[in-house]
């Protein structure tokens, strides 16, 4: 009778400590990694020869934007290929708590995608993961409550500060959703509603959420002209609320503030030095991706989309809106301003009449149309009825090649998990989606060798899984979960691009999940055995 089910044979083992790697064998038996020997001298049912091949835990994608794109297809494709076993969700933004109203509103998805339809069967956050893990998924998932969630909950889309019961009620929902098994509060502070919220207000949810040891984590209220000032409104967060947090995909955007990033590793170091649990996570792209939208300034999203279409529909609005385009400011994050609509690339319209200018750019629209860029912004956003995901070429290769080598950044997507088949084909996703994993390890750790390729799997794996608190995942040890992942480091590769998004990294071998085989030669079998992975404050 064999003593296993599956035993790894003679690979490279990156175990997710950041030491060096040694040749073993590894051993599976059910959901648990059994054994990790030189030599494991007992049989399995099966056994696979990965000589020359590195096997690693399973990687951690901090920042996954999958809320949706699971619910259509839950292989979670793009995400597997590249080693992906646990996707981390909520920027900012969260599938729970959802009010009656909100529900009504959001049937078709908070990402304002049309594409992917389905009824809203639950209420909570936890309700939505066990949803979801229940219809079947083949990446582990977790989730952080999102302020912006919160604020639409209690206060709706309005501009305004909150009052002191409705922090309250805030907190309280924070509360049930770490009880649930989030595993902390999340803000992501240029997008409205949650751009309305206080320092103050911040300070008091995030307390909540360190009841139960979460972290809090945030894309900060500027990235730009006021990058130093938003980082340090984060750290003051952090510091007043006795939490871990950490800075969602850092980078400081806008060629006028490149030469920031340093005095903000700065910032970042010394607070660590002070005893600050902080930390940064990062994608391995000069160029970021968000809304159309987020060109327009605060004041005119109060209320919501319809809210701001019937504004840009407004002519003294829309002339408002469009001198506050154009001018510098330090009030706001003006992507439009620090940007131009030269480097502002159009890629997810919900109006299929508008698909033909998919991979353009505004300014090339704007020829097209015979208008002024800004026209022509405010008229697609009131065409489409949606926010139009676009990628923003805003960022430094040197900054990017610094913050990859920051002992305490880890890596995400902040993308949907993606194939090149089906609904997905209806808009060009950020390249990211499919390569942002696979990027790291070939261009950055085998081409340009910034870091060895044990200290990139320890920040793939069990740095992100420490920071978020996780137990018995995010390392090859025995007893732990078998989230394995087996790869060719000579010739693991992205090949998206912006133009051409849809194609699928190579280089990852086999990957089990729960130890179960989710890809096997490359090839996807298939199977779907995620499962919900919750934080410190789980109420059993």
């Amino acid at each position: 009778m064999p003593t296993y089910d599956l035993i790894l044979r003679g690979g490279q083992i990156y175990d997710g400590s950041g030491s060096p790697p040694f040749t073993a064998d590894v051993a599976i038996q059910a959901d648990r990694i059994a054994a990790i020997r030189p030599r494991i001298d007992e049989r399995a049912a099966r056994e696979i020869d990965v000589q020359g091949l590195a096997v690693a835990p399973g990687f951690i994608n901090m920042l996954s934007w999958s809320v949706e794109s699971l619910i259509a297809d839950g292989r979670s494709q793009s995400e597997i290929r590249q080693g992906v076993t646990l996707e981390v969700m909520g920027e900012g933004t969260s599938m729970g708590p959802y009010s009656p109203a909100m529900k009504a509103r959001h049937e078709r998805g908070i990402l304002g995608s049309r594409h992917i339809e389905y009824d809203i069967e639950w209420t909570t956050l936890g309700e939505y993961l066990d949803w979801l893990a229940a219809r079947g998924v083949s990446t582990n998932i977790a989730s952080f409550v999102g302020t912006g969630t919160l604020r639409t909950y209690v206060i709706g889309y309005d501009d305004r500060p909150a009052t002191p019961d409705e922090i309250e009620q805030m907190a309280a929902l924070v509360r049930q959703a770490m009880e649930e098994g989030a595993v902390g509060l999340s803000a992501a502070l240029i997008y409205p509603p949650a751009s309305y919220a206080s320092t103050a207000e911040l300070v008091a949810l995030a307390q909540a959420a360190a009841r139960y040891n979460g972290m809090y984590i945030s894309h900060i209220r500027s990235e730009g002209s006021t990058f130093i000032e938003a980082l340090n409104e984060f750290l003051t967060i952090a510091r007043q609320a006795g939490i871990t947090a950490e800075v969602y995909h850092l980078k400081a955007a806008g060629r006028a503030n490149w030469h920031k990033m340093e005095e903000a590793v700065r910032m970042i170091e010394a607070a660590r030095a002070s005893g600050l649990p902080v930390t940064a996570d990062m994608y391995t792209y000069d160029f970021s991706g968000t809304g159309l939208s987020s060109c327009i300034p605060p004041w005119a999203h109060d209320g919501g989309h319809e809210a701001l279409v019937a504004r840009l529909r407004d002519p003294a609005a829309r002339d408002r809106i469009r001198r506050e385009m154009v001018a510098p400011t330090r009030e706001w994050e003006n992507m439009y301003q620090e940007n131009g609509p030269e480097r502002i690339l159009l890629s997810g319209f919900q109006n299929a009449a508008l698909r033909h200018l998919t991979g353009k750019t505004l300014a090339e629209v704007a020829a097209l149309r015979g208008s002024s860029a800004e026209d022509a912004l405010m008229d697609l956003i009131i065409e489409d009825d949606s926010r139009i995901f676009t990628m923003y070429f805003s960022m430094s290769e040197d900054n990017l090649r610094r913050q990859i080598q920051l002992p305490w950044v880890s890596f995400c997507s902040d993308a949907e998990s993606q194939a090149p088949e089906g609904v997905f084909l209806k808009t060009n996703p950020h390249p990211r989606a499919y390569g942002a994993f696979a990027r790291l390890l070939g261009r950055y750790v085998r081409d340009q060798q910034l870091i060895p390729l044990a200290e990139a799997v320890r920040r793939l794996t069990s740095l992100p899984a420490t920071n978020l608190k996780l137990t018995e995942r995010g390392a090859l040890r025995s007893g732990y979960f078998a989230d394995v992942v087996v790869f060719d480091p000579a010739t693991i590769q992205d090949h998206a691009t912006p133009h051409q998004p849809h194609q699928y990294a190579t280089g990852m071998v086999h990957v089990f999940v729960n130890g179960l085989q989710v890809l096997d030669e490359g090839e996807h079998t298939g199977a779907k055995p995620g499962r919900v992975v919750r934080g410190p404050g789980w109420q059993k």
